[in-house]
C-alpha cells in the first residue's frame, strides 16, 4: 500500500499544482526536494507573488525512521519504527474575498522488531478559511465534500464534519479556525473498511479537492476590495497562525521528527497582523463571520 499510495500522492500534486497555476495564470510553482536526516525527503512546490495567489505549497514527502517517545506517546502506539506519506497543501489568496485553504491526505505504517507492519491507517482532509463569508461558497465546499463521502459511507460526511469542527478550533480564542470541511484519521482496516476501500475513499477525496475550491477562486478573485478589508484578512490571517504553531499535529509532527522547516512552516501566510483587543463593528460582514466562527453551521 504504501509504493500505491507515494504514487498516488506525486500524481496529485502534479494535478493541483497544475490546476492552480493554470488558474493564476502568472505565478508558477518553484519546486525544492530535500531529504530527511532519519530518514526519506519529499518535494516542496511553492507559489508566490501570483496574480490570484499571494502565497501558497503543495508538498508531498515520504519518511522512515524511529519515532520519538513523545510521539509514540501522542499517537498511542507501542512500535517506533515508521513509515508516513503523504500530501499537504496551503493557499493564501491575495484577495480577502477569495478563502484560504488546506488539504492533507495521508498513509502510516508502523513495524515490529523484524519489520513486519504492525498497524497501518489513512487520515487527512480539507477545509476552508473565509475572511468574507459568502454562504453559497460554503454550502459548495461541503457539498462535494459530501457527494464524495457518501459514495463510500452514509455515516462519513456528518461525522467528518463534525471531527473537523472539532479539530480545526483555537481553544485559546474559543471560535473555528474556518467553516470547516472534513478530517478524517485513523482509518484503520475494519469488519465494514479494508484498507483498499480506505485508500479509495481518501484518494477520491484528494481528486475532488480542486472541484471544491476552483469554482470558488473563480467565482471571487475579480472582486473589488478595499484596504480596510486587506487590513481584516491580515488579522484573521494571525488566528491561522495561532492554530498551526499552537494546536496543529501536523505542525508538531514535523517539528518533533525532524521534519524540514522550510517546508513545515510554508503553510504560514507572508503578510499577518495581531492588533490588541480588536473586534468588528456591530452588523457588519467582519461580525457575520465571526458568529459563524463561534458557532459552526451545518451546510448541507
Amino acid at each position: 500500500m504504501k509504493t500505491q499510495f507515494t504514487t498516488y500522492i506525486r500524481n496529485l500534486q502534479n494535478r493541483i499544482t497544475s490546476g492552480l497555476e493554470q488558474e493564476d495564470s502568472v505565478a508558477q510553482f518553484q519546486q525544492d526536494s530535500w531529504e530527511r536526516p532519519g530518514g526519506g525527503g519529499g518535494q516542496t512546490r511553492v507559489i508566490e507573488n501570483g496574480t490570484v495567489f499571494e502565497k501558497g505549497g503543495v508538498n508531498i514527502s515520504e519518511v522512515f525512521g524511529t519515532l520519538p517517545k513523545s510521539m509514540t506517546q501522542q499517537l498511542g502506539v507501542q512500535h517506533s519504527d515508521f513509515f508516513a506519506c503523504g500530501l499537504s497543501l496551503v493557499i493564501h489568496p491575495k484577495s480577502p474575498m477569495v478563502p484560504t485553504v488546506h488539504a492533507n491526505f495521508r498513509y502510516f505504517e508502523l513495524y515490529d522488531d523484524n519489520k513486519n507492519v504492525v498497524d497501518q491507517w489513512f487520515g487527512g482532509g480539507l477545509d476552508l478559511t473565509p475572511y468574507y463569508l459568502f454562504e453559497e461558497d460554503a454550502v459548495h465546499f461541503h457539498d462535494v465534500c459530501k457527494r464524495v463521502c457518501d459514495k463510500h459511507d452514509a455515516t462519513f460526511y456528518a461525522n467528518y464534519k463534525q471531527k473537523c469542527d472539532e479539530y480545526f478550533w483555537n481553544h485559546h480564542r474559543d471560535e473555528a479556525r474556518g467553516i470547516g470541511g472534513l478530517f478524517f484519521d485513523y482509518c484503520r482496516p475494519n469488519e465494514k473498511h479494508s484498507l483498499e476501500s480506505w485508500y479509495a475513499f481518501v484518494s477520491e477525496m484528494g481528486e475532488a479537492f480542486l472541484d471544491a475550491y476552483l469554482p470558488i477562486v473563480q467565482k471571487r478573485k475579480s472582486l473589488a476590495y478595499t484596504s480596510q478589508q486587506r487590513n481584516w484578512q491580515e488579522l484573521r490571517r494571525g488566528r491561522y497562525v495561532e492554530f498551526n504553531l499552537v494546536h496543529d499535529k501536523g505542525t508538531l509532527f514535523g517539528l518533533k521528527t525532524k521534519g524540514r522547516i522550510e517546508s513545515i512552516l510554508m503553510s504560514l501566510p507572508p503578510v499577518v497582523q495581531w492588533a490588541y483587543d480588536t473586534h468588528p463593528e456591530a452588523g457588519s460582514e467582519e461580525e457575520k463571520l465571526v458568529t459563524i466562527l463561534k458557532n459552526p453551521k451545518t451546510w448541507v
